[in-house]
């Protein structure tokens, strides 16, 4: 009889044990862009509008790749968006303000506010490492989001390592860990890879969305867009996700989680 009790006992102890629960597996979204990219941030909404919509959004994980538009940037705190765009890309300034005002009237439809006059060219690596570090700590999302508002809305200078620290605490990273993350170019290797990725998958510009690394949209396409390969994504996956159905050919003796076995 005391053998019996044990033996349920110790069931109930390795139930509760096995008790949390487990972590379903999703379909993937891989998303390149880059925290200055203008039109990065609008296609973020967009898709977000899409899966609102979307029936199966809680089997959808969403993971933030590195993309640089231009890695050879050196941070000008001097210099406008509108100058470096003139200066270093030969684009006039009139057309680099039309094409500003543009992508303003865009996101403003999306319920987001421009500040593209307080905006600041900036090498973005370091934002980058932040986004690897906060992936390991499951804040990627929260983070992007944070450091999109404080370059474009905010006007913030996302190479200061202090502005970095400062909205990585608000998040929820941890300051001291974050800081020698940085120090020590930990995820530096993280940010390549991710950007050699995307040459592989074709990646000539950001946005860039892959779907079970199977579909992708360039650019940042209308909701509908992103509906219809939501869709046709979810479809393929989900016939490739294996189905568990046990025939039970033998029954015996069992311990059940209130104690008892028989």
């Amino acid at each position: 009889m005391k053998l019996v009790f044990y033996l349920g006992l110790l069931c109930v102890v390795m139930t509760l044990q096995s008790s949390k629960p487990i972590k379903e597996e999703k379909m993937k979204i891989e998303i390149w862009s880059d925290v200055v990219c203008p039109w990065c941030y609008v296609g973020k909404r967009r898709l977000e509008e899409a899966l609102k919509e979307f029936e199966h959004s809680d089997e959808i994980h969403i993971e933030w790749k590195s993309y640089q538009l231009d890695p050879e940037m050196e941070t000008d705190t001097s210099l406008s968006i509108y100058d470096y765009l003139s200066e270093r890309k030969g684009i006039p300034y009139d057309q680099a303000e039309s094409m500003g005002h543009n992508v303003s009237a865009v996101a403003h439809e999306m319920g987001l506010t421009y500040n593209l006059d307080q905006t600041i060219p900036v090498n973005t690596l370091q934002a980058h490492e932040v986004l690897h570090f906060a992936k390991e700590r499951s804040l990627q999302s929260a983070t992007k989001e944070r450091l999109l508002k404080a370059y474009f809305t905010e006007g913030k200078n996302l190479d200061d390592r202090t502005t970095l620290l400062d909205l990585g605490e608000e998040i929820g990273l941890n300051r001291s860990q974050l800081l020698l993350a940085l120090e020590n170019s930990t995820y530096a290797k993280d940010v390549q890879a991710d950007i050699q990725l995307g040459r592989e998958f074709g990646l000539t510009g950001v946005p860039f969305f892959v779907f079970n690394r199977k579909f992708g949209i360039s650019g940042a396409q209308a909701k509908e867009a992103f509906l219809k390969t939501l869709n046709e994504a979810y479809d393929d996956w989900k016939k490739d996700q294996p189905k568990v159905k046990l025939k039970m050919t033998e029954e015996g003796t069992i311990c059940k989680p209130d104690g008892t076995c028989e």
